[in-house]
């Protein structure tokens, strides 16, 4: 019996428009994710994951515009949604963490009341209800004495500690997929493994779906279940995270895993990937990651390549990376 995903993403493509033209921050994205999973989605600075993450939940404003591609939750077109049904799955169904906490919280309303409206807007229940559930919720990201904090202010609170608010906001109505945009960035290493082991317990006991967004492979590989790798707009590898990190098949993986010290054998070479990720308006021909590619030849130049299927994983290259096996 085959289990219908509870997001799937085909041919999405989110062009940002300009004088000179609409250019493609996401360009034919594909994805899926079950319940109880969590898929990392990696890439440099650029690469459309934001962006990407923006789309699904339909929160692109212009000049980007979602021009084409198919958006479903739990069987439902989101790019067909009103803008009633889309605030009714927001926060409720659908929860995003925002990289920049700024932009989740209210700075003139206390943190009790943001959160107790986050709950309250879903749930017919006392306000004081509200109020314990917002306590707990601030108890699990780590916040100490998490009453007498909702009756303070967002400036009152270092970064750090906003992050982890705008955190235990997602967390609030326990949703079917949570959308994390570097949600640790600005945290201690400590309070970062808290968090970590929280949200696989949330996909684990609840059937809480996670896509978390973020450059840091070291993480992805702690958390994920699932890897998508993405490049100029494109998911360029894509498979179970231990199969991808132990044994890449695209370039750009296996370059980003070479350059990232978390992943590299103690006393080991770093090794950066030449050159910088191209701006959207100006992306090459064929292979968008030929100019940086050690592995490119005349095909590259010419054509996109099509994914690839090796067992569990895609992947979108001409001239791969060998299968582990056949490495010398």
């Amino acid at each position: 019996m085959t289990v219908e995903p509870l997001l799937s993403v085909r041919g999405l493509r989110t062009v940002f428009h300009a004088l000179d033209g609409a250019w493609a921050a996401v360009d034919g994205v594909d994805l899926t994710i079950s319940r109880g999973e969590v898929l990392g989605l990696v890439g440099e600075s650029g690469s459309g994951k934001s962006v990407t993450g923006f789309s699904l939940v339909q929160l692109i404003d212009a000049p980007g515009e979602i021009i084409a591609g198919q958006v479903e939750f739990k069987g439902e077109d989101l790019r067909a949604a009103s803008p009633e049904r889309l605030r009714a799955l927001r926060g409720d169904r659908i929860a995003m963490i925002f990289q920049d906490p700024l932009m989740t919280l209210n700075p003139v309303l206390s943190i009790g009341e943001q959160m107790a409206e986050a709950v309250l807007e879903h749930r017919s229940m006392p306000r004081r209800e509200a109020l314990q559930l917002a306590a707990a919720a601030l108890s699990r990201v780590g916040i100490s004495s998490p009453e007498a904090r909702l009756k303070q202010y967002p400036h009152e609170f270092s970064g750090g500690m906003r992050q982890r608010v705008a955190i235990a906001i997602a967390l609030l109505n326990e949703p079917d997929l949570i959308i994390a945009d570097e949600p640790t960035t600005a945290l201690d290493v400590t309070i970062q493994s808290q968090i970590l082991y929280e949200v696989q317990k949330l996909a684990r006991e609840t059937g809480t779906a996670v896509i978390w967004i973020t450059h840091d492979l070291a993480v992805v590989a702690e958390l994920a279940d699932r890897i998508a790798v993405m490049y100029a707009g494109r998911i360029v590898e894509t498979g179970p995270v231990d199969v991808v990190l132990d044994a890449p098949r695209h370039p750009y993986t296996e370059g980003l895993l070479g350059s990232s010290a978390a992943l590299v054998e103690p006393g080991g070479r770093l090794h950066q990937i030449d050159g910088m990720a191209p701006r959207i308006d100006s992306r090459p021909s064929g292979c968008p990651f030929r100019p940086r590619c050690g592995n490119a030849i005349e095909l590259c130049a010419e054509i996109d390549p099509a994914p690839s299927v090796d067992g569990e994983r895609q992947f979108r290259c001409h001239n791969p990376v060998p299968p582990a096996e056949a490495r010398p």
